[in-house]
């Protein structure tokens, strides 16, 4: 039931139970594929367009090559720093 004291609206909130946490930490896997997924999606539209750069002779194949093994690096780091925050957040809803 909520609290008033005048200014604050408190609500009083139960610790959470190991099954609970365990749905969680579920929900933060499939968020994180989600992010994975997006970032990999990305990765294939640029490809995408790289290729349709090449086909317009816009620009030379050593110049995709090069941006292809950039743009595998970023997509590498990204997905590394998404993995990151998912083992963080994962650490604290496990913290009891």
């Amino acid at each position: 039931t909520p609290n008033n004291d005048g200014q604050i609206i408190r609500i009083t909130l139960p610790q959470l139970t190991q099954d609970r946490r365990k749905e969680l930490v579920k929900v933060v896997h499939r968020r994180l594929e989600e992010g994975r997924v997006a970032i990999r999606n990305v990765r294939r539209d640029v490809l995408d367009h790289f290729k349709q750069l090449r086909k317009e002779n816009l620009a030379t194949e050593d110049d995709v090559r090069g941006g292809e093994a950039r743009l595998q690096k970023l997509t590498d780091r990204y997905v590394s720093d998404a993995d990151k925050v998912g083992q963080r957040k994962e650490a604290e809803i496990l913290e009891v």
